[in-house]
């Protein structure tokens, strides 16, 4: 008994908080903001580590619209929330396997079965220098502290459908095919697995309150043209934007390329704006413009508070986000601190 209060002591405590805090949480926060939603980030990442079925039950006490899952899959073809297609960030494999690297070194998820990967404990995200582990984010939740272990794609959904039914609310999901090409290479089919999840889950519809979302535009048309035919479902997509290689897909021919399969897009936030930005003078590109010309939302990432992690034409948190929301247009946001961005949004 003593062990099942330690690993989910963090998430009873976040469920208390939101039964504390729902008697003032409207059922749809968008209605009540414009239309502008708050993504959370991998949950209430900012505060809890990324990924925990605690940092997720915060999130959803926080007031969130969406709650984000990174999903990867297993060795034994189970779907784990997690961002990385790897272990070594935000777990201790390489002290409890550590002979089950590759050759560059690495701890990859699809290695794994599930029963080992649930005997890992989860930490804040790490980088280890001179043997040492240090925080990329130095202000966030401690390492060694607490314990955290990790959860398939179908128990985060019950937990989020599960609060929906007890607070009366509608809180979605908002699910990401990671790196789907790797999976294909390891004999995986990820997109047909994660679909066939929402549908078993009821997500069927574009009414529905989700998206998926995936960095990988072939995946995103082969989502589109043949699985979600196949499965019989039609469910909103959203393209993720980021890095040179997608670069293509911020002109407007690309837009409209990517309109004919998404519903919305999630760029890297910087790229909303001009080189030159600076205080008082903030460079805004058509990309937008152009977005919701073709009937797309805009959702970019990732808006965080840390130290060093504001633009340099921004002097706070909420400045960052008057700026994004209602000078450059956008329709939510993507934050590792959902109740910051809640309380910007119902504020105005």
């Amino acid at each position: 008994m003593q062990r099942f209060q330690t690993l989910f002591r963090p998430i009873f405590g976040a469920i208390a908080m939101s039964v504390v805090l729902g008697a003032s949480l409207p059922t749809s926060a968008v209605a009540q903001s414009n239309e502008k939603v708050v993504v959370a980030h991998r949950g209430a990442s900012g505060y809890l580590p990324e990924h925990t079925l605690a940092a997720k039950a915060m999130a959803y006490a926080m007031g969130a619209d969406y709650i984000e899952q990174d999903v990867v899959m297993t060795k034994d073809d189970q779907l784990l929330v997690i961002h990385d297609t790897t272990l070594d960030r935000t777990t201790d494999v390489a002290e409890k396997f550590p002979s089950r690297a590759r050759a560059d070194g690495k701890f990859y998820v699809v290695d794994f079965t599930l029963a080992e990967i649930l005997t890992l404990d989860v930490s804040e995200g790490f980088q280890t220098v001179d043997g040492e582990k240090e925080p990329y984010y130095s202000s966030r939740f401690p390492l060694g502290k607490a314990t955290f272990k990790m959860h398939t794609l179908a128990q985060e959904i019950e937990l989020i459908q599960g609060l929906n039914q007890s607070m009366g609310r509608d809180v979605g999901i908002y699910p990401e095919l990671k790196s789907p090409a790797f999976h294909a290479q390891n004999g995986k089919d990820l997109g047909r697995a994660v679909l066939q999840v929402l549908k078993d889950y009821g997500y069927t519809k574009k009414s529905d309150r989700v998206f998926v979302q995936t960095f990988e535009f072939d995946e995103l048309k082969r989502v589109h043209d043949i699985l979600m035919p196949e499965l019989g479902i039609d469910l909103p997509l959203v393209q993720l934007i980021g890095g040179d290689e997608s670069k293509w897909m911020l002109s407007e021919s690309g837009i409209k390329e990517i309109a004919a399969y998404a519903d919305g897009v999630g760029p890297e936030k910087s790229m909303l704006v001009g080189e030159n930005s600076s205080k008082g003078r903030v460079e805004i590109t058509d990309f937008v413009s152009l977005a919701h010309a073709q009937g797309m939302q805009v959702h970019p990432y990732t808006f965080r508070l840390d130290e060093g992690q504001l633009p340099d034409f921004a002097d706070s948190f909420e400045q960052m986000l008057d700026i994004y929301l209602f000078d450059i247009g956008i329709d939510g946001v993507f934050t590792d601190f959902p109740d910051r961005a809640v309380e910007f949004i119902r504020s105005h």
